[in-house]
């Protein structure tokens, strides 16, 4: 049998050629194909069908110019995307992300995690991501609406209730969703599920806004107790203040933790005695309402304010990178480890650096990739889908024991294929798990 990991440098040597200067893109598929090869080489269909060759390239990338006008009457433009990555197993399935930094490669590695991620949930779900280089930080109400309108005009073409699913993502929440389903039903006459993420009383789910921070204490919840341990008392870091991180600050508080970090652009707040109650209440109105930054935090609870710092140096028990990719690099994990972390859950995308998802595993830290811990959005998302396409709304109790039952499935995939001498795996468990599901269907659909 080939030897794997000279069979990974070929694979990637070839992923690097055909997607040049797509670093996150190349970064998501070898921390993939690592785990995914030694797999692939012991399956011979597999390998002679080319599926994981196939997993790697987009079914198809859709690029266009949106054009918009600003408050003052001037003309703007901003490039957008979306790239269709996957639909072997559903419809596909992921967010739209707005952000100056958002570029084909961000997008291509976000709809490869998408792909995986959805698999792992056992939902009928593919894989797309999509988005524009377009911040809506410091644009009225109108223009953000002016540009999704204009955005829409395009999108609607390649988009479908049974065919391309958008959600939200970084710069797009129910405000951004609303406005795009507006216009989605305006320029076709119908009223289905062809985005998610849309407010409770028009065809949006309960705890739709909570989702993807309570899956991810939910996963990290299961984590402890294969290892019998638990949440009650531990203490917590975690990054950003977006929907996310609020809501993984409320979960891990529900359960017995204690969150002494929040964080956004301008830095990071550190308080020991814990964001949770009223404070917690006053921060998500800051966040959700007002749209302030977490200085003002600091300001009103008389804490400490870290300008320009992640909260990594903090002595903590669990981790939650919940802000964006590449957060966490190896400096940050080395001074985890040294303060004696003993779990980390990504609740963001990719937000540890590869080499710090090393230092952990090496460590013996359990670690949560994204693409299992942080699937608890694109769950929702889908039981959002099931509601639209039988016309009913689902309470919150019902939602939220369905997201709990999806997490615990798919932590239990990822204990299947991560399981060995040590503890388990959960990065090579949500690989081989999440691959499995899509390149069977591959297979049996033959060369399509």
């Amino acid at each position: 049998m080939p030897d794997a990991k000279a069979e990974t440098d070929r694979f990637m040597t070839e992923v690097r050629k055909r997607n040049p200067h797509e670093e996150e893109f190349h970064q998501a598929v070898e921390e993939s194909v690592r785990w995914l090869m030694p797999f692939v080489l012991d399956h011979d269909a597999y390998r002679k069908a080319r599926i994981l060759e196939r997993m790697t390239e987009p079914d198809r990338v859709i690029q266009f110019r949106v054009t918009w006008q600003d408050d003052d009457g001037g003309i703007r433009f901003n490039r957008a995307w979306r790239v269709q990555f996957n639909n072997a197993i559903g419809p596909y399935k992921g967010g739209l992300r707005f952000d100056e930094s958002v570029n084909l490669g961000i997008l291509k590695f976000l709809g490869f995690e998408q792909t995986l991620k959805n698999s792992l949930t056992g939902l009928p779900m593919g894989g797309a991501k999509g988005g524009a280089n377009f911040s809506p930080r410091g644009k009225s109400d109108d223009e953000v609406m002016r540009f999704c309108h204009a955005l829409m005009l395009e999108l609607h073409r390649h988009i479908g209730e049974d065919t391309d699913v958008p959600a939200g993502d970084i710069g797009v929440s129910q405000r951004e969703i609303s406005y795009l389903f507006g216009q989605y039903k305006r320029l076709t006459n119908r009223f289905v599920g062809t985005l998610t993420g849309k407010g409770v009383g028009f065809g949006g789910s309960a705890v739709r806004t909570e989702a993807t921070g309570f899956g991810a204490v939910m996963f990290l919840r299961d984590m402890l107790d294969q290892h019998d341990d638990g949440l009650d008392g531990k203490k917590a870091a975690v990054s950003g203040s977006g929907n996310v991180a609020l809501y993984a600050i409320d979960m891990l508080g529900q359960l017995g933790a204690k969150v002494v970090t929040a964080s956004d652009s301008d830095g990071f707040i550190h308080d020991p005695d814990g964001i949770e109650g009223e404070k917690l209440a006053w921060l998500k109105e800051l966040k959700e309402e007002r749209r302030g930054r977490i200085r003002e935090y600091a300001e009103e609870f008389d804490v400490e304010f870290h300008e320009g710092r992640a909260p990594w140096n903090v002595p903590v028990d669990l981790a939650l990178p919940c802000a964006t990719q590449n957060e966490l690099d190896t400096d940050a994990a080395q001074a985890l480890i040294a303060n004696g972390v003993c779990a980390v859950v990504e609740g963001a995308n990719m937000p540890c650096s590869t080499e710090a998802i090393h230092a952990f595993l090496e460590s013996d830290v359990l670690f949560g990739p994204g693409k299992a811990a942080n699937a608890g959005g694109v769950a929702v998302s889908g039981l959002e889908q099931s509601q639209n396409a039988q016309r009913v709304s689902w309470d919150r109790e019902e939602v939220c024991e369905r997201l709990n039952d999806i997490m615990g499935r798919v932590h239990a995939a990822c204990v299947e294929y991560g399981s060995g001498s040590g503890p388990v795996n959960y990065v090579k468990g949500s690989n081989i798990a999440g691959f499995k599901r899509v390149a069977d269907a591959l297979l049996a659909y033959g060369a399509v």
